[in-house]
Parts: C-alpha cells; structure tokens; sequence
C-alpha cells in the first residue's frame, strides 16, 4: 500500500496552528510538510506500533471544559486496529484517572503512542465511537508521526501490587508534588480545539515533553513556568493554545508508579528577557493550577533509570 498524506483541499492545521506558523514566516513550508506527514488514517506501520505498546498516553476533556492527560495501562496487544480508521482499547482507566468520568460515547479523543527505549512515538485525535465493559473504539480523524527528541530512554517492566492507590484532590502543590515536578525529566500535556465549525482539525491532542531534571520552575505554590524548545514546527500543542488557553499535564513516577493528574488554564510568553534564563526555549508556557489528584501505587509498570536524549545538550542546566 502506497501511504498518500493528506488529501483534502483545505490545511492539516486548524487556524490556531496557522497563526504561529505564518507569525514565524514558516507557514507555506509547514503546509507541504503537513500533508506529507499528516494523514487520516493509521499506516499499517503504526498499527503494528500501538499493537505492540503496553500503555498509551490519552487526552480528553470534562464537560466543565478541563483538558486531562490520562495513560491507559495493558498487556502488549490491548489496542490493534480492526481497518486503518479505527482503533480498538481494550482497557480500563487507573484509580482516580479523570479518563473514568471524561471517557464516552461521541468525544474528542487524543493519543500518544511513545516508546521509551525505542525513541518512537505516533499520535493520533480521533472520535470515540463506543464505550463497552471491555474499553472502547475510536474513528480516526489524524494521525502522524513524531521525532525522537527530547525522550528519554528507559525500559519497561509490568509488575503486581497488593498495595490499593491512594487518590488526593489538590489546589496547590505541596511538598510531594513539588519534588515529582522538580525532579521530572519527561511530562504529558493535553490540549484541545473543538470549533465545530472546523470538523477535520478540532480534537484533542497529546503531546510529550522532555528536559533535564529542573527544566519545570514551580512558583507560589500554583504555576508552573515551563520552557518550549525546538520542535517539528506544527505547533499542535501552542496552536490550541492560542484558541484555548486551557491545558491538562500528567506527571509519572516511573520508579514508584505514582501518578500526578493537573488540570489549568495556561499563557503562552513568547518574548521577552524571561526566556534567555531557559538555553533552548524558544518560548515559555505558563500553567496556573486549577485542580488536580495525586494518586500513588497507581501505575502497574515501572520504568528503569533514564538515558538521557542526545537533544538536551542544547538546553541548559538548572
């Protein structure tokens, strides 16, 4: 099979995304790289590649409007793909995952399929079509793959608890949440764009971020200032942003398996001396909390020790 990019007349990238890019003098460029890139349907590549993961990364949206990074967790195999636009999961969320009240029928959907020890990683925004006992299907709507920068390595390994999680609503970050945020190498963010009007380019997305440990500065107790390096131009992430300033990051203990679920509303700073404290960033994105849970004893895998991406050479130490 001859995988074509996009087909449709109108762009890959809704008017958020167009913004940045034309902003940056990129946007004719950009344009021919996303319809090479970007497609409607899975290759028959990444559908061996989400067959093959034991997690996926999810983003979604409450009914008050809060973007949630989520992760599902199963057994290699847990998702496969009956045809090249349709994605069956068979799982369900983790205790205190806000995916258990966001999942249903009709909504957005995001996913991020990553490979730690691989470097690899595909995202797909779709539509869920059904929810069952067993998990869910999903329609996709785009899907294309991403580079390796910025992840860290680490192999994998399931394992059993007879520890019951423990689930926490937060309002602030407090001494555990701060040594998880200060420490974290790697983090998930999930945003969205759900103009109806723009049918083909509104969703979710879910994207990964990475940096050296200390990368993320907690101030008062409730944002986050976090640097935006070099990435591959698409400007999913910042482009929603731009349309709608709300975002939901999911921070992992990969030795522990605790998990931290953040929801908030976000600015984006794009000049200024601000960002010359952070080598790399070519702008910075600012989260002010607004609620959150942190649930330990969650995750059923646990990570190894990171090997650090080549690309952080480029950035700074803090």
């Amino acid at each position: 099979m001859v995988n074509s990019g996009w087909s449709r007349t109108e762009s890959p990238f809704h008017s958020g995304e167009l913004a940045i890019q034309s902003r940056l003098g990129i946007q004719d460029r950009m344009d021919r790289q996303g319809r090479r890139m970007i497609r409607e349907y899975l290759t028959e590549e990444h559908q061996e590649f989400f067959a093959q993961l034991p997690y996926v990364i999810v983003g979604t949206v409450d009914k008050s409007g809060n973007p949630w990074a989520s992760i599902l967790v199963g057994k290699p195999g847990f998702m496969n793909s009956p045809s090249d636009r349709h994605l069956t999961v068979k799982a369900q969320p983790l205790a205190g995952d806000p995916l258990a009240s966001t999942l249903a029928e009709g909504i957005d959907i995001g996913f991020l399929g990553i490979e730690f020890h691989s470097r690899r990683r595909n995202r797909i925004n779709g539509i869920v079509t059904q929810t069952n006992a067993n998990g869910f299907e999903v329609q996709v709507g785009q899907t294309f793959g991403n580079c390796p920068q910025y992840i860290q390595a680490r192999s994998w390994e399931q394992v059993e608890s007879n520890v019951s999680p423990q689930i926490d609503e937060i309002a602030t970050f407090g001494e555990w949440e701060r040594n998880l945020i200060i420490n974290a190498d790697t983090f998930f963010i999930a945003t969205a764009y759900q103009d109806n009007s723009r049918d083909i380019t509104k969703g979710v997305d879910v994207s990964h971020r990475g940096g050296k440990p200390g990368f993320i500065k907690i101030e008062q107790n409730q944002t986050l200032t976090i640097p935006d390096f070099s990435g591959n131009n698409h400007f999913n992430t910042l482009g929603n942003l731009e349309l709608y300033p709300h975002a939901g990051l999911l921070f992992i203990d990969f030795i522990q398996g605790d998990i931290l679920y953040l929801t908030g509303k976000t600015e984006i700073i794009w000049s200024g001396d601000e960002i010359s404290n952070y080598a790399g960033a070519e702008q910075l994105i600012r989260f002010h909390l607004t609620k959150g849970y942190r649930v330990t004893a969650s995750l059923p895998i646990h990570w190894s020790d990171p090997e650090f991406s080549p690309f952080l050479d480029r950035t700074g130490s803090w």
